[in-house]
């Protein structure tokens, strides 16, 4: 199963210069030193801890690579390249007791340095030391994505230090006028004066956030808390009912949960201008996220959560890229927690049970979904999750009976659903009622027409079974036209072709296929089956061959077998090989 990425409002922001092509080097900068010599590879002691420490964080172990980076630190105080590094690694693996010393050292080493900065002023609006926080954030180098965490940092200080509205606006002014960020813009005013008390400017401000289209799940939960809050429980619940219907399956949020907020009363969006700042950095950290820069996005998270620790949001996303880095006991911990939380909990819980799969922890999986169709007699989604989980592991007819639950929960499928005919039909495939097969494969066709996997199966098994020849033909092209790079569904054309008597036609496309997957036993025995067909015996025999070798199933393994010694017994017939 497809490990699904963390997927919030802020990827509808848009993609600005500033946040697009943000790697690891905007991150960590140049390597230590910053020299490089003639053939332009990185001029350092090459110490074993070092080395050792780059390659952890090139395998995105970034706790090793922190661990191995301070020795070699301690070897080196003086290097601002290496401190520079190691601070990093230790912010993005959330230590941050090794890191806020560090961020203080390298502070002194270059002046300015964005990330530095920002661990300081969030370490001193903890401690409460809002003035120092302020001048300290008045010395942050405006570059990067730093050119908006300064603003949204700076509204938020300017709230707490009970500065007047004209200076909130004149810090999160930058925001407004840049293109993709005018909902963020928006959203923060309107908390800012949300958590002021000032819900005239709020309620304008929250209005104005809405205008995204579509809304947005933190613009929801946050219009939908004020709408409560100010006596119109009726408003947020009809704006959670519209959010609920086009987020009905696979959102990040469980529907329900939210139409329970409006009956049960909700607290603010947020509590004070330290969880704003949170709220703020958070944004950001998504927004990189959706741009692919996880190593940015991982310490714009860790920044996030050292002023609020518990923010479900902020949670999930560190531990969607753990999981993308291939850590996931961390992040199986980190949505344990987040599974508590009253409206992300579902969606926690998914990615428990995914996490679950990934560690070849199966049975716990299947439980877990199973727990989460009790809970929602309503969705689908964990039934047709457990059926792909009870497929991948070739248990059919368990998967079967989890598809039939899922559909039951369907009663007017939409073109999404096609996915969950596709799943029983394949089961169905594997253990022998073919008709019940067909009829599902003709459903999901009927939902999305322009399907290559769903066009190739059921094409290639007409073809396979000799019937409707023409029309799988048909079919097999499409899908050929769809994904003309995959050596399977070209396997698919070739052996319609052999199967209709175009032997030529067939050795062209299956050699097609054969230069895309060599080794696949099933193209390689159709390949010599048309070798043979043209007269190329040799090459015919080279293919069964090279397919026996390969094959794992016992059909196919008897199948070439036989041709094999029919092939002996042909030559042996004629006095020659």
């Amino acid at each position: 199963m497809e490990f699904r990425t963390f997927s919030s409002w802020r990827a509808r922001l848009g993609r600005t210069a500033l946040l697009a092509g943000l790697g690891v080097a905007a991150v960590f900068g140049p390597a230590p030193g910053g020299a490089r010599d003639s053939a332009g590879a990185d001029s350092q002691p090459q110490s074993g801890s070092y080395l050792a420490g780059r390659f952890a964080q090139h395998v995105d172990d970034w706790k090793a690579a922190a661990q191995y980076l301070g020795e070699a630190l301690a070897r080196d105080p003086d290097d601002a390249g290496l401190l520079r590094r190691t601070f990093i690694l230790e912010l993005g693996d959330g230590r941050l007791d090794d890191a806020l010393p560090l961020a203080k050292r390298l502070i002194q080493a270059e002046a300015g340095s964005p990330l530095a900065v920002l661990l300081l002023v969030a370490d001193d609006v903890n401690g409460g030391r809002l003035d120092d926080a302020a001048t300290r954030l008045a010395t942050l180098t405006p570059e990067g994505v730093a050119k908006y965490a300064g603003p949204l940092l700076g509204g938020w200080l300017a709230q707490a230090r009970g500065q007047p509205r004209a200076a909130v606006e004149a810090a999160l002014a930058p925001l407004a006028s840049t293109q993709g960020l005018s909902i963020l813009h928006a959203l923060h005013m309107a908390m800012i004066a949300d958590v002021a008390g000032d819900t005239e400017t709020a309620a304008k401000w929250y209005d104005e956030a809405l205008r995204g289209n579509p809304a947005t799940l933190r613009v929801v939960q946050a219009v939908g808390s004020f709408l409560v809050r100010t006596g119109h429980a009726d408003k947020a619940r009809a704006l959670y009912g519209v959010f609920a219907r086009d987020n009905a399956e696979g959102g990040l949020i469980d529907p329900a949960a939210l139409i329970e907020e409006a009956d049960l009363g909700t607290a603010p969006a947020l509590g004070s201008a330290r969880d704003g700042m949170a709220e703020g950095l958070f944004d950001l950290a998504s927004a990189l996220h959706q741009e692919g820069s996880d190593e940015l996005a991982m310490v714009y998270a860790r920044l996030a959560l050292y002023l609020r620790p518990q923010f479900p949001l902020t949670q999930l996303l560190v531990g969607d890229i753990l999981t993308n880095n291939g850590h996931i006991e961390e992040a199986l911990a980190l949505y344990r927690e987040v599974a508590r939380d009253h409206a992300l909990g579902w969606t926690a819980r998914l990615r428990v049970a995914e996490s679950l799969i990934r560690l070849e922890r199966y049975d716990e999986a299947a439980a877990e979904f199973e727990t989460l169709a009790g809970l929602h007699p309503d969705r689908a989604d964990p039934l047709v999750r457990l059926g792909d989980l009870l497929r991948a592991n070739k248990k059919y007819p368990e998967a079967v009976k989890a598809y039939d639950r899922a559909l039951d929960r369907i009663p007017h499928p939409e073109e999404r659903h096609w996915t969950v005919f596709y799943g029983r039909a394949a089961c169905y495939e594997r253990t022998g009622p073919w008709e019940k097969a067909e009829k599902d494969l003709l459903a999901a066709l009927d939902l999305s027409r322009d399907q290559a996997i769903l066009l190739n199966f059921l094409g290639y098994s007409w073809v396979d079974k000799g019937v409707n020849l023409v029309r799988a033909k048909t079919m097999i092209e499409r899908a050929v036209a769809l994904r003309p790079k995959d050596g399977y569904i070209i396997d698919s054309l070739g052996w319609a072709l052999f199967r209709m008597g175009d032997t030529g036609g067939a050795v062209t496309q299956l050699e097609r296929a054969i230069e895309l997957k060599p080794l696949d036993p099933t193209i390689n025995d159709h390949l010599g089956d048309a070798y043979w067909a043209v007269g190329r015996q040799g090459e015919a025999v080279f293919q069964w061959r090279r397919a026996l070798q390969n094959s794992d199933e016992a059909d196919l393994t008897e199948s070439v077998t036989r041709k094999l010694k029919e092939r002996d017994a042909a030559f042996a017939s004629h006095g020659a090989l």
